[in-house]
């Protein structure tokens, strides 16, 4: 399959990665000023040249596909054959080879918006809140300044952060207000502090409010009403490393305005900001998932803008369930576009910790669940 490209005409390489190898190579792309498509050739082009290469680690590699120019992909299938290994290890040794020839530079070559990701699927009950406090959580523990916006109007991550009596709160402004230009205040009045000694006073929230069930409404009054999010968050921005979104459960409006707000600004790398999906090992996911692609794509090419897409996350997989959830599991890592980052198990610290109104990082900074977050929060070019 070939695509039409600025670089030009360009087509895919399907092969495997290691989670590892791929956060790696996306954070190194980011410090050189690259995307990982770029990174990912200059590393083949590197490897033909190369010789006695030792075999590099692909325990665990993941179904992974990148785009190449026309031709690329049949000549390093053909060199892998001349070499006597397989894709898997030909492409970890290329790619092991150009962060070894590509150190960290002493600070990032190309400057770059705040990362701003959103955690969607208008799914109810996949685990957006899960995924969005967690990962915000292990952002903020490894030192980066972090802001966690509750645009779901449920406000659930309001509440199980502790938070649940500011969203009824008399006589405040509410982020509705800063999306259609009623607001007289500073957006940032309305920022809450977890100040939990873990967090270092890096993470922040900006809770949902009762009025969040007529945004739909209101937004369709405001004008150019997909970038109202943008401007009601864009006097916080230089505050922060990460801005992370807990997405709505619904599809319209509200959605749009998210998506905007994570789309690739002029200049900014691919997939750096975009849209992470968390999803269950069953058919009602992968039916929700094509809706909500379909949204983005439709507003992509509408509104001409491109909105990547960082990944998948299987959640609250549990293989106990039989076959078909297994099946299920199978069918979504066999995805390269988006990939899945990580499938995390149906355990109880994370149910206990929203019960509790306790972060879960403070409630079992221990768990497979928290480092999970951590693992997944690598994920992010940050």
């Amino acid at each position: 399959m070939s695509i039409p490209s600025p670089r030009g005409e360009r087509e895919k390489l399907i092969t495997a990665l290691t989670p590892k190898l791929r956060r790696h190579l996306k954070i190194r792309a980011f410090e050189h000023g690259m995307d990982i498509q770029d990174a990912t050739e200059h590393a083949i082009n590197a490897w033909y040249s190369a010789e006695n290469l030792p075999e590099a680690k692909t325990d665990g590699a993941k179904t992974w596909g990148t785009f190449l120019p026309v031709g690329e992909p049949d000549r390093f299938k053909a060199a892998c054959s001349d070499r006597g290994v397989t894709y898997i290890q030909g492409l970890a040794q290329a790619l092991t080879l150009w962060l070894d020839n590509h150190p960290s530079p002493t600070a990032p070559l190309v400057s770059q918006p705040v990362v701003r990701v959103i955690v969607a699927n208008q799914k109810g009950g996949v685990g957006k809140t899960f995924i969005s406090s967690g990962m915000a959580q292990a952002l903020a523990e490894a030192g980066h300044r972090v802001l966690l916006v509750d645009y779901d109007p449920q406000g659930h991550l309001t509440a199980e952060l502790g938070f649940e009596d500011v969203m009824y709160e008399d006589d405040v402004e509410t982020l509705l207000m800063h999306m259609d230009g009623t607001a007289k205040g500073h957006i940032g009045d309305l920022l809450v502090a977890l100040d939990h000694e873990r967090f270092g006073e890096r993470l922040h929230l900006l809770p949902a409010s009762d009025d969040a069930f007529l945004r739909d409404v209101a937004l369709s009054k405001v004008s150019f009403s997909e970038a109202a999010l943008e401007r009601a968050l864009e006097p916080l921005e230089a505050d922060y490393d990460v801005i992370i979104i807990d997405g709505p459960p619904s599809l319209g409006l509200n959605m749009d305005t998210a998506l905007y707000y994570v789309r690739r600004r002029d200049g900014e790398l691919a997939d750096r900001s975009g849209v992470i999906t968390p999803v269950w090992a069953n058919k009602a996911s992968h039916r929700a998932f094509r809706l909500l692609q379909s949204q983005k794509d439709d507003l992509c090419r509408k509104g001409r803008i491109q909105v990547d897409y960082l990944g998948l996350v299987v959640n609250a997989y549990d293989s106990r369930r039989g076959k078909l959830v297994k099946a299920n599991k199978d069918q979504w890592e066999l995805s390269t576009s988006p990939a899945v980052l990580a499938a995390i198990g149906d355990l109880k610290e994370g149910r206990e910790a929203a019960d509790g109104e306790i972060p879960l990082l403070e409630y079992a900074p221990d768990s497979e669940h928290a480092q999970a977050m951590r693992d997944l929060a690598k994920e992010l070019a940050v």
